[in-house]
Formats: structure tokens, C-alpha cells, sequence
């Protein structure tokens, strides 16, 4: 793959004499497959340019644009790039998403009427929107993982795996350790993680807007240092590091000194070291790098279409008032639930009666480093995601993450953003029926949960998997938390959560038979657990069984790791199936036992 700089300076463009060979436009990287797919990561001011040259090629344009954030110097070339703007042309904008934002009106608030002489209406492409999290996708033959950094900003990184080859995007972010952006102390913690998540690439790209010396003056404004860009690129085993977000302060006589200075401390070692500069080319891809680090798959869906309904729910443990203030403010324009106590007990108490998704705590708090441990065990909640708030260095064991003083409120509120982001559920709960009371009475009026297998059931099951070659067939039955199952073909799980449950959806709806031809492009189940995890459902189809009361107690479903559709034929031999069941366990014999 190719990879052109069409822009690589940091929080404002500064063209002028003294940016001429590194460039004064913000942020754009275009990245082209060998197979001819375009990728455009951020878009400042140098997507100008090269919306330019795209037009100059000709015909339709077709490409993606992803969005590491959504600050002035990563989107102000959005009004400016021509392709949006012709008829024909076709462009997806992916981008991270906070609580309740539209993507679309986040990107057009540039181009109110205020500030700009054209709306978004004008844009003659086809242009769709897409929220963006933690996980993996696919974009033609560009594999791309993301991960959060550590910016004022929801902000991604990218990881791009294509023609044999691997980069990292990783722009704006600060260093977790303070100790790391002066290039000193050990990686642990999130700082860790990031490396690892870079980890056997070939080519890092890294925010790399201040040094060392600068860095105790701009703490908590989001950005690296060159030193710790360094240190990261040694840990990950990148074979390149380009330095880019160069500070508009910064001359080219400058970066040049910066580069010389890291090129003496490397030497011939492992990353090679150059600053990123306007029209510089790379080609990625040769049979001395085929064996690049494998992009780690398991970490679900990247793209958020469907959010969890529920509200988030943050706790405190603090007994600094100014501690909580803070904290307050921080989350004051979010839709979170907050609550301060003062002691474990109290938290044990208020997380017994409404679990939170994430627990901070002070760190002068006394046997802190047994918090989570304690917390966990009196609220029954062991999988709490537990935050230090203050104090330095690694995060004691039992917590995920720490947050080193001195920090802001709007530092903290984009924190507890990522936290709670990573802690929530991207998929869509099913909703419960009207009658779930009488449903569920109903379902345990027949006397049938958790009772043996029975052949009159399994018959069916495999006449199922059989009439429409599915690898698994199951009657399930939806109880109050779980969906369990009286017959399995092609698994041996018995039961699994409602909250995952494809058959709760079917029974909740106000047709007969439910069928999703593809889980990955449906927002109710792309990021599902089954979906983005084992076993990787694609597709489903269940027709809804009834009490003899005629209440919805389930479905017969099957399933294939493959996506496909239904005829109408199909659905009715599907429905006939079901029939049968259903009469299976309306019988007298059945509610006897």
C-alpha cells in the first residue's frame, strides 16, 4: 500500500518560510491499496490539496475518511475537499462517538451559518456516516483496528493491516506516565497497552508535538513528546517512526535538529526515526515484511451503529470535596449517573442496589489497593472497572487505569468518557414485551425449564439444521434473565444472557417469524458478543413458539456463521417446523412431567 503526508502540522496550519520542506497544513494521511482503495485518515487542511488531485484523476470518486477526532485541525478540510461536492461521487466518514451525538451534525457544526457560506446540504456526493469505538472492521481489503487515546477529545487510533503490511495512526495523544514524556521510567499500564496495541508494525505514525523540556508547561493538553514517541516505537518493534502533528511553532530548522538528536541516540537501531513531511510517499508491502504482526481480531466491532440504552451509572469513592467537585463538572454535560461515597461500605451498599459502570477512587484513600478486591466481593460485581484518581505511576493492582495529578476538568471528562466507553455495551438490548409478567408465567406454567433432553424435541431440531444446511438448530426458551435451551443441534451451550439473546428480540416484536440475513450489518446485533465473538453468528431466523394461551415462550431457531436469506417459500417451512414443536410442548404428556 501507498501512503502519502498531505499534512502533518499540529493544532493550527502554518504556512509561511519557515514551514516550506515539513509543510504548514494540518493533519490528512491518503493511504491507496494495491488494489486501488482509498483511504483518507483525518482531513485538516491538507485534504484541500488533495482533493485536488482527485479530482484531477478523473471520473467517479470513491473513497473513506476516517476521522481520529473531531477537533478544528482534524476536520477543517472537510468543507474544503471538492469530491464531497460533485454528483456521482460516493464517501463514508468514520469517526469516534461520544453519548448521545449525531456524527453528521458533530462534522457540520464548522459549516453553520455563522461561520461558513454553505451547509452540508451542498455536498453532491453520497456521503454516509459512521460512529466509530474500540474494535475491529473491514474496509475492502484494509483490515483496521482502533484503540482510545489519551486526548481532551474522544480520540482513535488506527491500526492498518493490507498488502502484507502493517501501520499505526496514532494522533493526538499524551502520555499516560509523566515519567514518559520527559523518555524516562518503565512502560506499564495504558501507556503499555498502546504500544502493545502497535505492536510488530511496520511504520508508526506518531503525534510528536513537543519535547521534553516544553512538556511541563502543556501538561494535560493532549499531545506527545518526541522522547516518548521513541520510547513507544522501541516497545512496539515498529521498523519506522515518523514523527508528525509538528508543533506550529516548530521550523523546518528546528525538526531537523530534533530528528539528527533521536537519529544519535537510536543509531542503527530499531525504529528508524524521520519527521513526516507535505508530499512525502511511502510504499508498504514486500516479501521482507509478509510476516507483520497479525491484527488481533477479538476485540468486536469497531463500527457503533446501535448503543446500549442504559444509563451510565459512575461512582465515587472520595472523601476530597474538591476531588468530587471536579468530578462533577467533568461529567456535568454527560447523560452519567453520579454518586459520591466516602467509604467501601457505602459503596459496596450503593453498588448492591445499582450497579455502576465505573468506580473511581481516591488515591489517598486508606488499603486503597484492596478497593476493588473488597468492593467487588460485597457488591457480587468481581468485573467492575475500578479507576485510581490521583497519586503517580503503574495503577495499583486491581485497577485499570490511574489518573496522575495535575488534571483538568475537561482532561477528566474525556477519560471518563473512554472508561465508561469501553465498560458499556455497543449492541441492542431486546426490549421486553408488554405481557413479560404473564409471558413468563406462562413459560413456567409448562413446567419444561431446565429439564432433560428429549427426543420428540431433538427431531425437530434436526430436521431443521437438515432442511436448510445450518451448522446449529436450537428450541429456545426465553426466560426472565436467560434464554435456555430444551433442544440443541450443532453446540452443546445449554442457555446463554437475554441481554444477547437474538430469540428475546423475535418474541419482542409483532411479527411470527424474525430473520437477520447479516448480524455484522444489522445495528441491533453487530456488536453482539455471538456476533463479534464466538460463535460469530451472521445469520439467524426464528419463528416464535407460543403457550397454550397463545403467550410468546421462544423460537425455533437456526443459525449459520455465514451470511444468507430466506425465501417466503423457506419461512413457511420454517413456521411448519416450529408448528410442530409448539405442539410438542402444548401437549398433556409434557406439563405431566
Amino acid at each position: 500500500m501507498k501512503i502519502r503526508f498531505w499534512g502533518t502540522r499540529g493544532s493550527l496550519a502554518k504556512p509561511g518560510p519557515s514551514t516550506v520542506r515539513y509543510g504548514g497544513n494540518t493533519s490528512c494521511v491518503e493511504v491507496m491499496s494495491n488494489s486501488g482503495t482509498r483511504l483518507i485518515i483525518d482531513c485538516g487542511t491538507g485534504a484541500h490539496e488533495l482533493g485536488q488531485a482527485i479530482l484531477r484523476e478523473g471520473g467517479n470518486a470513491r473513497g473513506h475518511i476516517l476521522i481520529s477526532h473531531t477537533h478544528w485541525d482534524h476536520i477543517q478540510g472537510i468543507p474544503f475537499f471538492a469530491p464531497l461536492f460533485v454528483p456521482g461521487n460516493s464517501w463514508d466518514i468514520y469517526a469516534p462517538q461520544g453519548f448521545g451525538e449525531s456524527l453528521k451534525d458533530t462534522l457540520a457544526g464548522q459549516m453553520e451559518y455563522t461561520y461558513f457560506p454553505v451547509s452540508p446540504d451542498a455536498f453532491g456526493a453520497s456521503v454516509r456516516y459512521h460512529n466509530l469505538g474500540e474494535g475491529c472492521f473491514q474496509i475492502g481489503d484494509f483490515a483496521i483496528c482502533t484503540r482510545y487515546l489519551n486526548h481532551p477529545a474522544l480520540t482513535l487510533a488506527f491500526k492498518v493491516d493490507c498488502d502484507g503490511a502493517s501501520f499505526v495512526y496514532s494522533c493526538d495523544h499524551e502520555p499516560h506516565s509523566r515519567e514518559l514524556a520527559m523518555g524516562e521510567g518503565m512502560i506499564h499500564g495504558e501507556d503499555l497497552a498502546h504500544a502493545e496495541f502497535m505492536a510488530g508494525v511496520d511504520l508508526v505514525i506518531h503525534d510528536a508535538q513537543y519535547c521534553a523540556d516544553e512538556y511541563a508547561a502543556k501538561q494535560g493538553w493532549g499531545h506527545s513528546t518526541v522522547e516518548y514517541a521513541v520510547t513507544i516505537g522501541r516497545a512496539s518493534g515498529a521498523e519506522s517512526l515518523a514523527l508528525t502533528h509538528h508543533d506550529p511553532m516548530r521550523s523546518d530548522v528546528q525538526i531537523d535538529e530534533i530528528v539528527a538528536r533521536l537519529q544519535a541516540q537510536i543509531g542503527t537501531g530499531k525504529p528508524q526515526v524521520f519527521a513526516a513531511y507535505e508530499g512525502l510517499e511511502l510504499q508498504l508491502g514486500s516479501a521482507s515484511i509478509q510476516a507483520a504482526g497479525q491484527l488481533q481480531t477479538n476485540l468486536g466491532s469497531a463500527v457503533r451503529i446501535g448503543d446500549s440504552q442504559d444509563e451510565a451509572v459512575l461512582l465515587l469513592i472520595a472523601t476530597d470535596a474538591d476531588v468530587a467537585d471536579r468530578i462533577g463538572r467533568a461529567i456535568a454535560q454527560e447523560p452519567v449517573r453520579y454518586s459520591v461515597v466516602q467509604t467501601i461500605e457505602e459503596a459496596a451498599e450503593f453498588a448492591a442496589a445499582s450497579m455502576p459502570s465505573l468506580v473511581l477512587v481516591e488515591d489517598g484513600l486508606a488499603m486503597q489497593p484492596f478497593v476493588p478486591a473488597r468492593l467487588g466481593a460485597m457488591a457480587g460485581a468481581a468485573e467492575l472497572p475500578f479507576v485510581l484518581l490521583g497519586g503517580t505511576g503503574a495503577a495499583d493492582r486491581g485497577y485499570a487505569d490511574r489518573l496522575e495529578e495535575p488534571w483538568t476538568v475537561e482532561y477528566a471528562r474525556t477519560r471518563v468518557r473512554t472508561w465508561l466507553m469501553r465498560a458499556e455495551c455497543h449492541w441492542a438490548r431486546p426490549p421486553l414485551p408488554d405481557d413479560e409478567q404473564e409471558r413468563v408465567a406462562a413459560l413456567h406454567r409448562l413446567n419444561i425449564l431446565d429439564t432433560a433432553a428429549e427426543e420428540r424435541f431433538d427431531r425437530h431440531t434436526r430436521i431443521a439444521a437438515a432442511l436448510f444446511k445450518v451448522p446449529i438448530a436450537l428450541v429456545s426458551l426465553v426466560d426472565a434473565d436467560r434464554q435456555w435451551f430444551k433442544s440443541c443441534f450443532g453446540t452443546d451451550v445449554c442457555e446463554s444472557s437475554r441481554e444477547t439473546s437474538f430469540c428475546a428480540h423475535a418474541i419482542a416484536s409483532n411479527e411470527n417469524i424474525l430473520v437477520v440475513p447479516d448480524a455484522l450489518q444489522d445495528e441491533r446485533f453487530r456488536d453482539n458478543p455471538l456476533v463479534s465473538e464466538g460463535p460469530r453468528i451472521r445469520f439467524y431466523a426464528g419463528s416464535v413458539l407460543h403457550s397454550p394461551e397463545g403467550k410468546k415462550i421462544g423460537t425455533l431457531c437456526i443459525l449459520d456463521v455465514r451470511p444468507r436469506n430466506l425465501s417466503e417459500d423457506e419461512r413457511r417451512l420454517l413456521t411448519d417446523v416450529a408448528a410442530a414443536v409448539e405442539a410438542e410442548l402444548c401437549t398433556p404428556q409434557l406439563k405431566a412431567a
